[in-house]
């Protein structure tokens, strides 16, 4: 059965991610931002979940520094993501004058 919250013990077990490291991200973070309940406990929802399933993955898996996991999270383009685009353009457009030059064969 899916929750509407998860507490931050409960969030670092499913995530396997520290308190410490979440708490940090909340104040690095916009998009992290767990309400808090009554009593001042931090109330996860699935929105947060994913979010630091996503910082888990581009900081722990692809490498990405705080400020490139930022700019990836605001939707701006990393150095890395923009050189990948050129090469792809580049690639579409060899492509193309490669299927030309065949047909001409």
């Amino acid at each position: 059965m899916k929750k509407l919250y998860y507490s931050i013990g409960e969030v670092s077990e499913i995530t396997d991610i520290e308190p410490h490291v979440l708490r940090y991200w909340e104040d690095t973070f916009n998009e992290l931002n767990p309400s808090k309940n009554n009593s001042g406990q931090r109330t996860y929802t699935d929105r947060d979940l994913k979010t630091v399933l996503r910082l888990k993955d581009l900081m722990h898996n692809q490498k990405y520094s705080t400020a490139g996991a930022r700019k990836v999270l605001n939707g701006e383009q990393t150095d890395q993501e923009k050189h990948l685009l050129t090469m792809q353009r580049d690639l579409k457009e060899a492509r193309y004058l490669l299927s030309k030059l065949l047909e001409k064969l």
